[in-house]
């Protein structure tokens, strides 16, 4: 396998060894355009200066909404056309109704599928008495579809995204009280499945719930596999931190087992980390690729899966400790990744120009791995 991930410090992900199923992944290269660096560079630091950034979501024009979880703002970032121009950050708004409260805040932000029709964007964020995702058109106050999950000073889960299927996932904390996770009437603890008016999507496990899959601690990150599996990083308490590949109606198990427990109907994780080396967060494929972002354990880690969920080789590590706190890694519509930091989130070390956001890319060449 060749792949090439270069950052601002000359790491790169190591390749890892070959699966006898398969041969190597084709990894999305950026879009050529005249006066482009070579496709397995970093380009440099898209925003510095920024306040915990927590959510990233692409609109059709190639440019960003990101939120800050403490500030509750939604900024607009894009990316210069003149080679040697600077990124343009500005501020959009800031969503008053949101809380900031120890993980809770501005969470996370999705934009609509038909956003160049309804101009119309998802957000999560912290309420006074509870969590909530409302429906944004920018500039206007938000409408929520969705309330009543429990809020706590953490694990309020947060995460956003519009799936393959085209309805819009949501992922819940336990908001600091187990037993709600295995409680199938509470949003807590759960990913739930929705139509863009908040109600349950069809096709949903549980009939009119929107509940998907429950058992979770705390997941703040969704990513979809290219055969269109869903994939969860979900924060562990002391022993083990996870990626779960989710099932509809699916246990995940907690606060019953936490890691690999083979316990009955419980779905265990396809890989565990231990938690020092993880508290992953946001997470994204390039192609079948899973990059996710940790918190804790300040690094990237990849993981390649073969289209039937199988892991190939061992997870491998980047960055480790050269930015501090990794707190998202969204993938770009030009198959560059963007990767943000959390080092003013109150637990991590506040560096110059932190908090940033990075741009990686990704290059390489084969055919997908069956």
């Amino acid at each position: 396998m060749t792949v090439a991930l270069t950052v601002l410090s000359g790491c790169s992900f190591g390749p890892p060894p070959p699966d006898e199923t398969g041969t190597p992944p084709n990894l999305p290269s950026p879009s050529p355009s005249e006066g482009a660096p070579d496709p397995s560079v970093m380009e440099g630091v898209i925003a510095s200066g920024l306040a915990v950034p927590w959510g990233i979501t692409f609109l059709p024009d190639g440019s960003a909404l990101v939120t800050e979880r403490d500030s509750a703002r939604i900024l607009h970032i894009t990316l210069p056309e003149e080679e040697g121009a600077e990124p343009v950050v500005d501020e959009v708004q800031t969503i008053a109704e949101a809380v900031p409260s120890g993980e809770g805040g501005l969470l996370g932000i999705a934009a609509s599928p038909d956003y160049e029709d309804d101009e119309t964007v998802y957000i999560y964020y912290t309420a006074e008495s509870d969590n909530r995702i409302a429906s944004l058109k920018l500039g206007e106050d938000p409408d929520p579809i969705v309330t009543g999950i429990p809020k706590a000073g953490n694990h309020n889960g947060g995460q956003l995204a519009f799936g393959p299927d085209g309805y819009l996932y949501a992922s819940t904390g336990d908001a600091g009280e187990g037993d709600r996770a295995q409680e199938r009437s509470n949003l807590a603890g759960k990913i739930l499945r929705m139509t863009e008016k908040g109600d349950a999507a069809p096709g949903n496990p549980f009939g009119d719930s929107l509940v998907y899959s429950m058992g979770h601690r705390n997941i703040e990150g969704l990513a979809w596999s290219p055969n269109e599996t869903l994939f969860a990083t979900e924060f562990g308490e002391q022993t083990a931190d996870e990626i779960n590949k989710i099932e509809a109606g699916g246990n995940y198990g907690w606060p019953d087992v936490e890691g690999t427990g083979g316990k009955g109907d419980l779905i265990d994780p396809v890989l565990t980390f231990p938690t020092e080396d993880a508290s992953c967060a946001g997470a994204a494929f390039a192609d079948t690729i899973l990059l996710t972002a940790c918190l804790r354990g300040e690094r990237l880690w990849s993981v390649e899966f073969t289209t039937k969920g199988t892991i190939v080789g061992e997870p491998t590590e980047s960055l480790t400790g050269e930015l501090g706190r990794l707190r998202f890694v969204a993938a770009a519509p030009d198959g560059s990744l963007w990767v943000s930091t959390s080092n003013k989130d109150g637990r991590g070390t506040e560096r110059d120009g932190d908090d940033k956001i990075i741009r990686i890319i990704v290059g390489g060449s084969s055919e997908s791995k069956t």
